[in-house]
């Protein structure tokens, strides 16, 4: 019974040792695309909004105070027509009060300054009207949207048709930023603060 034991045991010992072999890899695949086409985008203004001197006196101290509306132009000219969304970053992140919208900045690194969001307005893309359409991965799922928020991939499609995006040579649109500073009452004014919003508008290809 003894050398039976013994292979047993050996077989045993040999097949936990393949087991644990097999747990400790794992593949690594690397993807991805090469396209053809380069679409370069650019802001009027240089993509620079400035609301210049506000005063504190004028700003609310129980409700949020909105500070401006502005419109830039926003196109987008690539080589050829082809698939392509814009995807935003916040480079802010976490000093809006809600996730939808880009934030201001932080005042004495807690306090949430304000925020600004910005909508998609009458965009054309190679002489024809089209409509602003959205997806939060960029791969599908894509409805009909105006409104950016952080993280948001937007691109657009036919008129009647929300679902696909369409390719696109030169795209041109009115990005429109609205500003608002949070409610004063928990906000250390006492020195100059600086509105400090910034935002990475960027071409994704599809």
């Amino acid at each position: 019974m003894k050398p039976v034991f013994t292979a047993l045991t050996t077989s045993l010992m040999l097949l936990g040792s393949a087991t644990t072999y097999a747990a400790s890899t794992v593949d690594l695949t690397v993807k991805g695309l090469i396209v053809p086409s380069a679409c370069t985008p650019v802001l009027s203004s240089g993509g620079v909004i400035d609301h210049g001197k506000i005063s504190a006196k004028d700003l609310r101290t129980d409700n949020p105070t909105h500070i401006g509306t502005h419109t830039l132009t926003m196109a987008v000219s690539c080589d050829s027509a082809i698939l392509f969304a814009l995807h935003s970053v916040d480079n802010r992140a976490g000093s809006s009060i809600t996730p939808s919208n880009y934030g201001l900045g932080l005042i004495n690194g807690t306090q949430k300054l304000g925020w600004f969001y910005l909508t998609l307005d009458n965009p054309v893309a190679d002489g024809t009207a089209v409509q602003s359409i959205a997806s939060f991965n960029g791969q599908d799922n894509w409805y009909r949207e105006k409104f950016w928020d952080p993280g948001l991939y937007m691109s657009v499609a036919t008129m009647d048709d929300a679902t696909q995006p369409v390719p696109v040579k030169d795209l041109s649109l009115e990005l429109m930023i609205e500003t608002s500073i949070a409610r004063t009452d928990g906000l250390d004014l006492s020195n100059e603060v600086t509105l400090d919003g910034s935002a990475t508008l960027e071409v994704k290809y599809l």
